[in-house]
Parts: structure tokens; C-alpha cells; sequence
């Protein structure tokens, strides 16, 4: 089961505020995509809230856009920023992202967003919202979303 985005801040919108909060503290995060052979790859990557959808925009040929043509499945983190603070948390996505064919989409994303030219466009349909956070300088806190679930919030001392 996935959901996009204004599906998950309908169904969590406190959580939902906290992960574009920590998205929109840094410019650059973190993506991971699956190579050919299966294993993994990290690579810097800027991301986008608008109109009820996250999305991933690339340059062209980037080897990122093509592992997600190759298989759309994603894990995104947030920059924690620098020290060990992580203000509001560390916070990770997951999912699978849909490039985007439609002309009149890619070109309002473009002028909202004024990327060089021309660029990769997806469209993200979640399967996990994680958030991690420590408490009263105490507990460590896990709160997990899934479409189709409430939050689970897990503490660890």
C-alpha cells in the first residue's frame, strides 16, 4: 500500500509538519536507490513539497534517475545538519517514485521551481514516514508511519 503525500499530511498532519520542517532546515539530503546489480546507492538530491506531492527532480541521465527507472523503489533522509542536535529529529522516507511524462506537469513544477534544464521529474507514493527523536534528554523515540495506519511510537531508554 503507498500514499502520496497530501494523503500522509491529511492522515498525520503534526508528524507531516515536523518532516517538511526538517527538509526544509537544508537544501541537500540524502537519497538511496538500488543499482543494477541490486545493491545500494547514495547520492545528494533536493526535494520539493508542492501541491500535495513530494517530489525528486535530477538532472538528466543522473545514474540516480536511471536506477529509478529501473526500479522506482527510494529511501530519502533528511540532512541532520551539522553537530549531534538533529533539531526536530532525524527523519527518513521511504517509497517508490514515478517519473513524471505529462508536459504541462513537468513544465508547472519547472516554473515553480526553476530547474536547469532539462531535468528528471518524480513523483513519490510512500510506504514509510520515520521520524527519530530523543526525549527529555532520556528516551529515544521512533515514530512510525505506514499508509492505511496510525503513527507507532516506540521509546527506548
Amino acid at each position: 500500500m503507498t500514499a502520496n503525500w497530501a494523503t500522509f499530511t491529511a492522515a498525520e498532519p503534526e508528524l507531516a509538519r515536523t518532516a517538511e520542517e526538517r527538509f526544509g532546515a537544508f537544501t541537500h539530503h540524502v537519497l538511496a536507490t538500488l543499482r543494477k546489480d541490486g545493491s545500494p546507492r547514495t547520492t545528494g538530491l533536493e526535494v520539493r513539497f508542492l501541491d500535495g506531492e513530494l517530489w525528486l527532480g535530477m538532472m538528466p541521465n543522473s545514474l540516480k534517475a536511471l536506477d529509478l527507472r529501473r526500479d522506482p523503489r527510494f529511501a530519502l533522509q533528511a540532512n541532520p545538519g551539522e553537530g549531534q542536535s538533529m533539531g526536530g529529529g532525524d527523519v527518513r522516507i521511504a517509497g517508490r517514485a514515478i517519473e513524471v511524462e505529462d508536459p504541462e506537469l513537468k513544465a508547472a513544477y519547472g516554473e515553480e521551481v526553476e530547474p536547469p534544464e532539462p531535468f528528471h521529474l518524480f513523483r513519490t507514493e510512500l510506504t514509510e514516514v520515520v521520524r527519530t527523536y530523543v526525549e527529555d534528554d532520556k528516551y529515544l523515540v521512533v515514530q512510525i508511519w505506514k499508509p492505511g495506519e496510525p503513527v507507532r511510537t516506540l521509546k527506548r531508554t
